[in-house]
């Protein structure tokens, strides 16, 4: 095997907690102790971005993990419990929910079957593209950052390639929920116990592999335990899965452009749309006569008189020119909301409809979708709710309709009245005032001019006359001037009509709520449709394999790592690889479980231990001398090698640290070992490490010898043949590429560039994905547990984290 190159080195500024290589290109994802995530070259080790924490998303990064074809990575947060994802090319911000645990691993997968990129799938989305109109991208504002407005279509982004992908996610308590695309949530899992510190999902969706740290009663000291898990539904309904996971994400994403659309309509409403009542309650406050607001504007209406208390109200306070900027705000900001109503409401919520109910027809096909939870009368709950909102929006259209032509007339009479009060000129066309135009007028000063004294305890008001910001608050208030429905011949014929007052076939219609109720409304009536398959898939979970492997001891001074992985052998059978280290003390053997997910092997078949003999680096005379290698980190390279980071001892004295590249051959390179581990359940596993086979291997030219380097840590991807090493005191790096003959040292001791670098980043991942689209090869990574640093030990406290 060639040797390996060093091509990066660099110090940090901050300690990094977590590195993970992405899976199809040269860039490494990290996430350091401020809460910043970063993403960095292969050459160089140049940063090409970061994302700083705020408040929205959060500042304690506790895992990092990309998605399978490399475009998106996620990452969890515990000050915010949310899950981030995260667009590489452009940096953004995709999508990000919260949880009510705290993420601790979090592992990516994807299925290689073919079942799930089957025809059906492709057709469906077709016939979504061809029957509904593309989303307008929404305006340009903070709120609306998701839907750019180069690219509005992110459901494409979200969903990546047609083949179904997992977030598996694993927190406290137990805690293990798996969401297909990252956004839909599709099994939460609730058979294990303990605080989950290493988990994986095979790309066949037959077993998930968890370790868990777990405190037993009877135990002072908490058990390092492993579980293994069937989730042989999900592979059996493996299409219906996909093609529910697909119809999910995009009813999903819709929800989140309905939220921005929202926003938007109430950035477009302003503050200054409130300063007519406030003007009015003032002015009720401050008057001595005993006539209404109301009988003031009127006679100002029919006489052309104003009292000396309204003159000094409209010439002093409102002015000529705050009416005509009032006028202007208000149509304006009425203009705006209409058209994000009627352009990205409306459509928001016809593709809702349209999605739901073909979840609706995939419900009733009971055979295929009943076993994974698809309910028809929580799906027409859900239908019913979008209905509602669409009703909703329909009445906001007709109040903002209505205010509009009101307003007009109201403000063109009242800005021709104030100009002949302060003797300006006139213009004719505004003296012209019809019969019709002066009872539109009085007709509009009866309706919003009426004192609603019960108004005042409830916003601090004695009018409304702006009616349109009520349905944008976010309250659960009814509205302060409902539309009425007296009258209203519609609502006459339904309440006279036994048959269609409660028929199905007509939407619920609240007059008395806001939107933002609506809103919520139908957000947890779509919620509901989402937990109910995730109740049913959990349930269907159940645990076939727990081996508690070994007490965990406080005052131990470095924690074990692990590392899981599974892969496609021979396209026949799906693998589980488990690799631990047995102790909480360095350990000098590392224990490989290798088991099919179809469980036809025992434990006892399965598990080998493996230790590491001669160093060709040693030179002859300390050979002689008794030597060790302790392991520091241990990671899958791909689906037949370990990298390993080793410590290399001689006569009890640290010499070295050393990278080596392990072969699964070289340990397994005899079908059926003479010693046989004959497992006892009710026993640790370290109870009966005596009994575990042993494997001798040799570190040859395999190696390297990492000087001047406290090494601790590695991260590695044997798609791309990369490896980073990370330091004790987290700050130091060395990048290599693995399979390249070392034609001499690279010195990178740069200064970290400041400015983000994107160029590229597009166009590389458009090659890399074309050149590796008929690839079967899956996602290999391994994630291990935190560890305490040797290096600047006084400065840091247990770093908690994963690793891979």
């Amino acid at each position: 095997m060639p040797a390996f190159r060093q091509v990066g080195e660099k110090q940090l500024p901050n300690e990094i907690l977590y590195m993970v290589w992405s899976p199809k290109r040269d860039l490494i994802a990290l996430a350091n102790k401020t809460g910043e995530v970063l993403l960095h070259r292969l050459a160089h080790f140049q940063r090409v971005w970061s994302l700083a924490p705020n408040e929205n998303t959060g500042k304690e990064v506790t895992s990092l993990a990309w998605r399978p074809d490399g475009k998106v990575l996620a990452f969890s947060l515990a000050d915010t419990q949310r899950v981030v994802l995260c667009d590489v090319e452009k940096a953004e911000i995709l999508h990000f929910f919260t949880l009510e645990n705290v993420v601790t691993c979090m592992y990516w997968a994807e299925v290689m079957d073919q079942k799930s990129v089957s025809s059906s799938i492709s057709l469906l989305d077709e016939e979504g593209s061809l029957f509904l109109p593309k989303l307008p991208a929404l305006p340009k504002s903070t709120s609306a950052k998701i839907f750019s407005e180069e690219k509005s279509d992110e459901v494409a982004k979200l969903l990546g390639d047609k083949r179904l992908n997992t977030l598996v996610l694993g927190g406290d308590s137990g805690f293990i929920e798996l969401y297909a695309y990252g956004m839909y949530k599709i099994a939460t899992v609730t058979q294990i116990a303990g605080r989950c510190l290493d988990l994986c999902l095979s790309s066949d969706l037959k077993a998930l592999s968890v370790i868990t740290e777990v405190h037993l009663s009877k135990e002072p000291e908490p058990i390092i335990s492993y579980f293994q898990l069937d989730t042989t539904l999900l592979s059996d309904c493996l299409p219906e899965v996909t093609q529910m996971a697909r119809k999910f994400t995009h009813i999903s994403t819709l929800l989140q452009y309905q939220k921005l659309s929202l926003a938007c309509m109430c950035e477009a409403w302003e503050d200054i749309l409130m300063q007519m009542d406030l003007r009015l309650t003032k002015f009720v406050q401050e008057k001595n006569t005993k006539t209404s607001v109301q009988e003031e504007f009127m006679q100002l209406l029919m006489w052309g008189k104003a009292s000396p208390e309204l003159q000094s109200l409209l010439m002093n306070q409102l002015t000529v020119k705050g009416l005509k900027k009032l006028g202007q705000s208000i149509e304006s900001s009425y203009s705006s909301i209409q058209k994000l109503v009627i352009s990205h409401l409306q459509s928001g919520s016809e593709a809702l409809l349209y999605h739901l109910n073909e979840l609706k027809g995939m419900a009733m096909w009971k055979q295929k979708y009943q076993p994974l939870g698809l309910d028809v009368p929580t799906i027409e709950d859900a239908i019913n709710a979008v209905g509602t909102f669409i009703l909703k929006a329909n009445e906001l259209l007709q109040v903002i309709d209505s205010s509009m032509k009101s307003f007009k007339a109201f403000f063109r009479w009242l800005y021709a009245a104030m100009l002949r009060m302060s003797d300006d000129h006139v213009l004719p066309e505004l003296n012209k005032m019809t019969h019709r135009d002066v009872s539109f007028v009085a007709d509009f000063l009866s309706e919003h001019f009426k004192e609603a004294p019960e108004l005042y305890d409830q916003k601090g008001q004695y009018f409304n006359v702006e009616r349109v910001g009520q349905y944008l608050k976010d309250e659960d208030d009814d509205l302060v001037t409902p539309p009425e429905t007296e009258g209203n011949p519609w609502f006459s014929f339904l309440q006279n009509s036994v048959h269609l007052k409660e028929s199905p076939l007509l939407f619920p219609y609240f007059p008395k709520k806001s939107l933002h109720y609506v809103k919520r409304l139908v957000e947890g009536q779509i919620d509901i449709c989402l937990q109910k398959p995730a109740e049913v898939i959990g349930n269907s979970v159940c645990q076939v394999l727990y081996m508690a492997l070994y007490k965990l001891h406080p005052s131990d001074s470095v924690v074990p790592r692990f590392s899981l992985t599974s892969f496609w052998n021979d396209k026949s059978s799906n693998l589980q690889y488990v690799v631990f280290t047995m102790h909480s003390t360095e350990s000098p053997r590392i224990y490989i479980m290798r088991r099919p997910t179809d469980l036809s092997r025992s434990v006892s078949n399965c598990l080998i231990a493996v230790e590491f003999g001669e160093f060709l680096g040693i030179n002859k005379t300390e050979s002689k001398k008794e030597s060790l290698f302790s392991f520091l980190d241990v990671g899958f390279y791909d689906d037949e090698i370990l990298t390993v980071l080793l410590k290399g001892h001689i006569d009890k004295e640290e010499k070295c640290r050393i990278m080596t590249q392990l072969p699964l051959s070289s340990i397994y390179n005899i079908e059926e070992t003479e010693e046989v581990l004959n497992f006892d359940s009710s026993k640790r596993l370290d109870e009966q490490i005596n009994h575990i086979p042993v494997q001798t291997v040799a570190v040859e030219n395999q190696s390297r010898t990492l000087e001047n380097m406290k090494a601790q840590y590695i991260a590695v991807n044997g798609i791309r043949k990369v490896s980073c090493v990370l330091s004790s005191n987290l700050r130091h790096v060395r990048v290599f590429e693995m399979d390249v003959e070392d034609d001499g040292e690279v010195d990178e001791e740069e200064e970290e560039p400041e400015s983000q670098d994107v160029s590229g980043i597009k166009e590389e991942m458009e090659e890399t994905v074309n050149a590796q689209d008929n690839s079967e090869t899956n996602e290999v990574a391994g994630v291990k547990n935190p560890v305490v640093p040797e290096d600047d030990a006084s400065s840091l406290e247990s770093i908690p984290g994963t690793w891979s």
